[in-house]
């Protein structure tokens, strides 16, 4: 087990890469997936069953800890791996996107936003210097710097002043991160859909040097046409031998194609959200539990998925479980949907590392375009 964080590569096949993340608490396998354990927990799963599924690191949310319970009582309890009983790494996002989605109203300066809790209304000030200090106190193995995401749809001037001052503030968190061996500090590149606007963003990072860079701003409503343009170029900005982080994304279908592009880490909310809200993805795209055609149906979600909701339980079971309210409804389907997300990932990384990346990603669109098995 090493005591410092490194990235080593592998392999590639076109832009895509497979590779190894070594921070003291293991090993990440990349490209990954990170499930997103929000209040310090996965919804509906244990951190075993997390696990199970294949995954080696969650992601924590800065802005929803820092409320509730608090980064001070998180790190007086023993930090955040053993107040949820997660001892593999954990990435905590900057705070940053949720102040400017889900808080009230806000003031933002050159210092920092001030803004009140979307929880009880209370007053609270986000700087870089303080989403610092609260993911240390957090204890994340991999902290990102503190940005601004401003609200689309937002002129190439609104963007191109928004993405200089995460610039800045990339600077001050690095600052203040200052010097933490096994702690992994990474920056946010910024500019939008503007290709000039993203390689000066990407300079100005480097020119500050992180542990590994994200591409963030992306899968914010743009369009999975608008977000692939954009990462048909923006990797390649960033240094070859450091992680790239792809924030926020998401389906299945743009988890591939970024990868394609050269991303090697990727977190989304939507297999634990599709899960509770009677939505299973599988090879064959996705499927929707409440409909009535599967109330009779007594074949497993997908014959092929080794999970426990496709191992133990019929389409009818996994129907009538969601239709009555039941919470192992979405137990089973957030435990099949991060299942199908591993699974994918494990193949993206043996493809890759075969050189049949190519193969793969038409095999896997051709299945999806195939639909659902027929009903009975």
């Amino acid at each position: 087990m090493t005591d410092r964080f490194s990235f080593r590569l592998d392999a590639t096949d076109g832009a895509a890469r497979t590779g190894v993340i070594s921070t003291p608490r293991g090993e990440i396998r990349t490209p990954a997936f990170m499930p997103v354990g929000t209040a310090a927990t996965v919804k509906a799963m244990l951190p075993e069953s997390v696990r199970a599924t294949g995954a080696d690191i969650l992601l924590g949310n800065t802005y929803h800890l820092m409320l509730r319970p608090g980064a001070e009582r998180v790190a007086r309890l023993g930090g955040l791996h053993r107040f949820m009983n997660w001892e593999r790494p954990i990435l905590t996002d900057s705070g940053g996107f949720q102040v400017m989605s889900l808080a009230g109203l806000r003031k933002l300066t050159e210092e920092g936003v001030t803004f009140a809790s979307h929880v009880d209304g209370s007053k609270h000030h986000l700087s870089p210097e303080r989403s610092m200090e609260i993911q240390k106190l957090l204890g994340s193995d991999i902290v990102m710097a503190f940005d601004e995401c401003p609200a689309l749809p937002a002129t190439e001037d609104e963007v191109a002043k928004s993405m200089r001052l995460s610039m800045r503030w990339a600077q001050r968190s690095r600052d203040a991160f200052g010097d933490r061996p096994g702690h992994a500090l990474f920056g946010i590149m910024q500019g939008g859909v503007t290709r000039a606007l993203r390689e000066e963003s990407a300079a100005a990072l480097t020119g500050i040097g992180f542990d590994g860079y994200a591409v963030g701003g992306l899968a914010v409503g743009e369009g999975q046409a608008a977000m692939f343009g954009v990462l048909d170029y923006a990797p390649g900005f960033l240094p070859q031998d450091k992680p790239r982080y792809l924030m926020g994304v998401g389906k299945p279908d743009d988890i591939v194609g970024a990868v394609e592009r050269g991303i090697d880490m990727m977190d989304c909310v939507l297999p634990s959200r599709s899960g509770r809200t009677g939505q299973a993805w599988t090879r064959r795209g996705q499927v929707n539990l409440k409909n009535a055609r599967h109330a009779d149906d007594p074949r497993p979600l997908d014959e092929a998925c080794t999970c426990p909701a496709c191992t133990g339980y019929s389409r009818a079971y996994l129907h009538h479980v969601y239709r009555a309210g039941e919470m192992i409804a979405g137990m089973l389907l957030t435990w099949h949907n991060l299942h199908y997300y591993q699974e994918l990932m494990a193949g993206l990384r043996g493809a890759i590392a075969e050189g049949r990346l190519a193969a793969f990603v038409a095999a896997f669109h051709a299945l999806r375009a195939e639909g659902d098995i027929e009903p009975l």
